[in-house]
């Protein structure tokens, strides 16, 4: 009986990492293109100069 818990319990927590892993594959994906989206498009009121989203 013992076992058969532990088996099902890895199933499980496989089973939650799998769908984890899938998630963040997505929301890295959105990162990125957000990111290159940003070399490209300049931000509202930037007085016409050359500017990015984001301060490095």
């Amino acid at each position: 009986m013992i076992p058969l818990l532990i088996a099902l319990l890895l199933a499980l927590v496989l089973f939650g990492a799998g769908f984890a892993l899938k998630a963040l594959w997505w929301v890295a994906l959105v990162v990125i293109v957000l990111w290159v989206l940003g070399f490209f498009i300049r931000p509202a009121g930037t007085g016409g100069r050359r500017g990015r989203w984001y301060r490095w």
